[in-house]
């Protein structure tokens, strides 16, 4: 007898076998991003974002469709990293709110479900591109109103037709995207939302799964760098505890705190508890942290420069300074950088970037910690603006502003664009007046052989991108740098500003400076430590 209807739990199990197929897949996923970058994370955000949603899942004790809907949504929500990220959160939202008014659902419902979803994440989209993860799922909602349609009623055809569907539209997105086809590559977005459709329908005919869960992402570099350390990141903090903090609690938070890092130390001193380790992502602690409570006195390091005397702290203001008109969160990653950053005013660093991008959560936890009336983001990276974005629209009792900055020196220019007297609107618009005349680059390497922009790129190559593609290719760092700053300069151009990462030395930054100099004698330029990873240089044209 044919399966008509799908019940809470069964749901509960099919969104958790996507969750696990999507994970299962996740480094395929990231190969297939289209350019070759250490860094191409689809697969790693995606999978981020439906874990949350999954734990949130997990902790459900009273099983029915309103209260799994509810997790999954909101788990997503605030677990979204990256575009693709945070459009099958959209996707996810979309689907619960149609389907957590019933008790069961059929083929009428999810139907329904799906148009919604798809609208949902259209509707989140501020120029939505075809070729992408959003033509997969208008695929399937399209195939769910013929199948519907059509009068069918078993589930197990209508599923089946579905995952058939999204699996056709994904081979024919590089027909759509003409930078697909040129990396020989399907969308990596598109790819992920077909992982986790086969997992939910494997779970609805009763394939055994094995839901259990490796919540890691850490990545591979390529190279180690200097002295091997364990964990990047020294981190110190305070939490000022808002609830009862009993000895269960602070058992489970050092067993947390253990399986993240080491050199750990947790004391409780009446209402506070006070913490230092050891860890690759420092993030990771502060949220823990604020379950329990405020977060005070937080000191990063980064221990690999630190040992080479060349690491400033990061300090993170008090969310109890009086509350202020105006505040300032940015997202950067590299020493040098958050720096510029803090001594700019701005008051809050979210550690991430192109290398990790932070997620919707993350973007409220550092709104809870900045007290101002207005606070303007800076996620200096085109794949973190829409979890801003969605950051902003959760958020009630503060005006946020995001400057939609795609790269580190355009969040450096719209901070040195902001003026305290002014009102919001109008720095809103000088702001985003000034990176509109910012043009950046990027150096790094590329993980794999390829063809991009008519660039014929092989593993190791040294690659220049730009704003809008690759501008050069090489085997030599230096030469590959000052032919994208070429690339990069006019007539008009005024000031070069490069940033150099953490695997360039001074010396070979002072080299290349020389060089440009040459090249352009009648432009300033200017060149500062950032620490960035991944990247060799940033650098800016203005």
């Amino acid at each position: 007898m044919s399966a008509k209807v799908i019940s809470a739990d069964l749901l509960a199990k099919m969104f958790l076998a996507g969750a696990k197929y999507l994970e299962n897949n996740k480094e395929y996923i990231n190969e297939l991003n289209v350019f070759p970058v250490p860094d191409g994370d689809t697969g790693t955000n995606m999978t981020l974002t439906i874990l949350s949603a999954a734990k949130e899942l997990n902790g459900v004790t009273d099983v029915n469709m309103q209260t799994v809907c509810k997790a999954v949504s909101s788990g997503s929500l605030r677990g979204a990293r990256g575009n693709s990220g945070v459009i099958l959160s959209q996707l996810i939202r979309g689907f619960t709110k149609i389907a957590s008014n019933y008790d069961e659902l059929d083929v009428a419902i999810l139907d329904e479900a799906c148009q919604k979803a798809v609208k949902t994440a259209y509707k989140a989209v501020m120029v939505p591109k075809e070729g992408t993860i959003l033509t997969v799922a208008a695929g399937v909602a399209k195939k769910a109103e013929e199948l519907h349609a059509s009068g069918t009623e078993d589930l197990e055809e209508f599923l089946k037709g579905i995952v058939d569907e999204a699996q056709r539209v994904l081979l024919t997105t590089p027909d759509l995207l003409p930078v697909l086809k040129e990396a020989g590559v399907v969308d990596s977005g598109g790819q992920g939302l077909l992982e986790c459709l086969k997992g939910a329908y494997d779970a609805f005919c009763g394939k055994e799964i094995d839901f259990s869960f490796n919540t890691s992402s850490k990545k591979k570099e390529k190279e180690p760098v200097k002295e091997e350390l364990k964990f990047t990141y020294s981190a110190e903090f305070e939490v000022l505890l808002s609830k009862n903090f009993n000895v269960k609690n602070e058992i489970d938070l050092k067993d947390y705190l253990e399986t993240i890092g080491d050199s750990i130390t947790l004391t409780v001193e009446n209402d506070t508890v006070k913490i230092s380790l050891n860890t690759n992502d420092p993030g990771l602690p502060l949220q823990k942290g604020l379950k329990y409570g405020d977060l005070n006195g937080i000191q990063i390091q980064n221990l690999k420069l630190k040992s080479s005397g060349t690491a400033p702290s990061v300090s993170v203001p008090k969310k109890t300074e009086p509350r202020k008109k105006y505040g300032f969160i940015a997202v950067s990653v590299g020493e040098g950088i958050n720096e510029i950053f803090t001594s700019l005013g701005v008051d809050y660093i979210i550690s991430g970037g192109q290398t990790m991008n932070p997620s919707t959560e993350d973007m409220l936890n550092a709104i809870e910690n900045v007290n101002a009336e207005t606070i303007f983001i800076l996620p200096n990276n085109k794949n973190i603006i829409m979890a801003a974005n969605q950051a902003r629209d959760l958020t009630s009792d503060k005006q946020i502003v995001v400057i939609p900055t795609k790269t580190v020196p355009q969040g450096i220019t719209a901070v040195i664009n902001f003026m305290a007297e002014m009102e919001a609107e109008e720095n809103e618009s000088q702001m985003n007046e000034g990176i509109s005349n910012v043009k950046t680059g990027q150096v790094t390497y590329a993980v794999r052989d390829t063809v991009i922009d008519n660039h014929e790129i092989h593993q190791d190559d040294f690659m220049g991108i730009g704003d809008h593609g690759i501008l050069s290719v090489g085997k030599q760092r230096d030469d590959v740098t000052l032919e994208m700053i070429q690339a990069l300069a006019d007539d008009g151009s005024e000031l070069i500003s490069v940033y150099y990462g953490s695997d360039v030395s001074e010396k070979d930054a002072k080299m290349l400076q020389a060089r440009i100099e040459e090249a352009f004698p009648s432009v300033d330029i200017e060149m500062q430590y950032g620490g960035q990873p991944i990247y060799y240089y940033i650098v800016s044209v203005e």
